[in-house]
């Protein structure tokens, strides 16, 4: 337990400081700032002057590049993207503070961690964190990754806690490794899904809230339509980094592109059995020992809606293969994985992904009109048939470890849904408050 007085001298004494003022790093810049500690930060050198005059009102020094930064810095963060981690990690780490902390915040430590052992000063200690959530969610509650990895004092570790203990999260303490396997097994997989879902309304042009009763109606699919959303709306180097740094993400997000294809393959042969028979066995493993209440209830999500109420409207909604959701389980049968493991280590995303997923399996009739439309409903085929396809552009696309292919199918599909943004991100974060008061 750290004393009142000895936290009074560190925020006397010591300076935090921060590479990268993107989405991530400016939340830390001003949260840390606002708990009354001395924050420095940067980002590329020709923002200087910009960023100045934006953030002249926050009470924290920026300066012109990592240089400055390091030199006077007693617990530096990287706050920078994935693909860049290396090149700027071994321009600014020799420029460390002796004796310095140094950490950063990329969602895949394996590149991080090999950067600053290649970089930064022996007297340099690395202890590197991770929040498991975007910039729009409150950090509250939230889990946080703690990576002790190269730590000479124990008082070094206590330092770093008590900075980040401002942001009221929940610490997990892990080693890079085990956060690797952890942020693949709940990230990649949830991405992939929602990506190849934007991609697939995109490709059709269609905007899935203006179809009323017709399509893509009820809570599920405000679900799907509001999260899809909320990825599309942050920046494309968030979902990038993780999926193709981490080799553990790869295999993941190829067994996606696999279930919803050979999923999609046995609902064109109108094989219910077969169907059936491979659903059960998904079933069985990723829920056969659930108790107690489920994550989500379908009927608290039907009012987070873009299309407004339609409780006047006439006729039932179409019913839906949800395929998107059978994939998910099935891969994680494929895979081996026990997504309730993790829990943890969830982020939001994931926490409503495996929500909706567990309603679908876990509600009888729901399951069985789900497996019914799949097998004897032709209205959802085409919709199924483009998002198959995005699936596994996205696959290969990450398989290929192309950052630069990934920009452009990430800011094509943004581009189409770019009018929505505001409303999505307001709606979306009505959602996952009112799903994490349900989920406690």
């Amino acid at each position: 337990m750290v004393s009142e007085d000895q936290i009074k001298q560190w925020k006397s004494s010591k300076t935090i400081g921060i590479i990268g003022l993107g989405d991530m790093g400016l939340l830390y810049a001003k949260e840390f700032s606002k708990a009354g500690w001395k924050v420095v930060a940067c980002d590329k050198e020709e923002h200087y002057q910009a960023l100045k005059t934006l953030h002249a009102d926050l009470p924290f020094e920026i300066v012109a590049n990592g240089h400055l930064v390091s030199r006077v810095s007693d617990f530096i963060i990287y706050s920078v993207e994935a693909e860049s981690i290396e090149k700027i990690v071994s321009l600014y780490g020799p420029s460390s503070k002796v004796g310095a902390i140094v950490g950063g915040q990329t969602s895949c430590k394996n590149p991080e961690i090999a950067a600053f052992e290649r970089h930064l000063p022996l007297d340099t200690e690395i202890i590197t964190v991770h929040s498991l959530h975007g910039p729009k969610v409150s950090t509250e509650g939230q889990p946080l990754v703690l990576i002790k990895h190269r730590c000479q004092h124990e008082e070094s570790f206590q330092f770093v806690q008590t900075v980040m203990s401002c942001l009221k999260s929940k610490f997990v303490y892990l080693d890079y490794e085990e956060h690797d396997k952890i942020t693949a097994d709940t990230q990649a997989v949830t991405h992939a899904a929602f990506l190849s879902m934007g991609a697939a309304w995109a490709k059709l042009k269609v905007y899935p809230w203006n179809m009323g009763l017709e399509k893509w109606y009820g809570g599920l699919e405000n679900v799907k339509v509001n999260i899809s959303l909320r990825i599309y709306s942050n920046k494309w180097h968030v979902y990038a980094g993780l999926a193709i740094t981490n080799p553990a993400a790869h295999q993941q997000i190829l067994q996606y592109a696999t279930s919803a294809t050979e999923l999609f393959t046995i609902m064109l042969a109108h094989d219910k059995a077969k169907l059936v028979e491979r659903l059960q066995k998904a079933k069985e493993f990723v829920f056969g020992s659930h108790k107690g209440l489920l994550l989500l209830d379908d009927k608290l999500l039907d009012k987070f809606s873009f299309s407004g109420s339609l409780d006047n409207a006439q006729g039932e909604p179409i019913p839906n293969s949800h395929l998107s959701l059978l994939a998910i389980v099935d891969s994680w049968y494929q895979l081996g994985i026990n997504p309730y493991d993790h829990m943890i280590c969830s982020t939001p995303l994931f926490r409503v992904f495996l929500g909706v997923s567990e309603y679908l399996f876990l509600t009888p009739e729901l399951f069985e009109k789900t497996i019914d439309a799949a097998i004897n409903c032709e209205s959802f085929r085409r919709d199924d048939l483009e998002f198959v396809v995005s699936a596994r552009e996205w696959s290969s696309i990450v398989g290929f470890a192309n950052f630069e292919l990934y920009r452009k199918q990430f800011e094509q599909v943004q581009k189409f849904f770019e009018p929505m943004f505001p409303k999505a991100n307001k709606v979306g974060n009505e959602m996952l408050k009112t799903i994490a008061s349900h989920s406690q």
